[in-house]
């Protein structure tokens, strides 16, 4: 297969094999993910406690907020990439994926500054208990450190998959997925760093998926990024308005687990169970 095949495989591939090399990686990749966090609920669970579940799910949205983001640059990023290479136009198609890789990384840097600084309102807000705000807090400083690679690494896995790999996409995924997962026992178990322990995990797991995916980035198949990061606005806006849906789709998620839980406070605290339990089992159920 020639350069040309290999660079344009969306437009000359047959249908059925482009399904084949796109939806397969992507089922597999959205399956592992939702076991690891099914194991990882397990994990702090036996570990620490169903308090630290609970605390987990307040955390949850914020993280959601991230990946709405992500999604918006990454899934803007992969269109406008797709649109461009179909016109032939690979250098406004690297201007376009760099603006979105551009914007990730400074609304990710702002976006985490924010959750640093205000985090006990923004638990308040998502409706953490009293007793879950310690491990809520605890869980949520560690993660948010995290929150930049997972959103940057996000963007860039959108792009890797509209440059013809969707396989390498799903790579980065799985072992960040199947680390976490070895890690989480080492770290609340070995080192008996309890809800600290599993956020530290995760954040180790984004770094190395985050850092697997910037290596792509030097050897893109379609286009080439160099002096691609500069912002120009019309562009920004091009791509952002690209990726909304998927924006839309995440953000409603957050709002809606945040209203969830708020409601779940307010009613179970009426309720024999009290308000922790039933924040718990929602939290272990996503």
């Amino acid at each position: 297969m020639g350069n040309s095949m290999r660079e344009n495989r969306l437009g000359q591939e047959k249908i059925s094999k482009l399904l084949k090399m796109y939806a397969i990686p992507s089922i597999i990749s959205i399956l592992v993910n939702a076991l690891y966090n099914i194991v990882d609920q397990v994990f702090i669970g036996w570990g620490v406690g169903y308090l630290a579940n609970g605390a987990t799910n307040v955390v949850f949205p914020i993280t959601i907020v991230f990946a709405s983001f992500a999604l918006m640059f990454g899934d803007g990023s992969a269109a406008y990439l797709s649109l461009k290479l179909g016109e032939g136009n690979k250098e406004d198609a690297a201007k376009g994926v760099g603006n979105g890789v551009l914007m990730s990384v400074v609304i990710s840097i702002i976006f985490t500054a924010f959750v640093l600084l205000s985090l006990p309102w923004l638990l308040n807000v998502f409706g953490c208990t009293p007793n879950l705000e310690q491990y809520a807090k605890d869980y949520g400083y560690i993660i948010a450190v995290g929150l930049p690679f997972s959103m940057v690494g996000t963007t860039i896995n959108s792009v890797i998959r509209a440059d013809g790999s969707p396989k390498y996409a799903m790579i980065t995924m799985l072992v960040g997925a199947v680390l976490n997962v070895i890690l989480d026992p080492i770290f609340i178990f070995g080192f008996h760093m309890g809800v600290k322990g599993a956020a530290l995990a995760t954040i180790i797991s984004q770094i190395i998926s985050f850092l697997l995916n910037v290596l792509y980035l030097r050897r893109l198949k379609t286009i080439q990024l160099k002096n691609s990061f500069r912002f120009q606005f019309q562009l920004a806006r091009k791509v952002s308005s690209l990726g909304i849906s998927s924006f839309i789709t995440q953000i409603s998620a957050a709002v809606i687990m945040g209203i969830q839980n708020n409601l779940l406070t307010v009613y179970g605290a009426h309720s024999i169970y009290g308000a922790d339990i039933p924040i718990t089992v929602i939290g272990c159920a996503l």
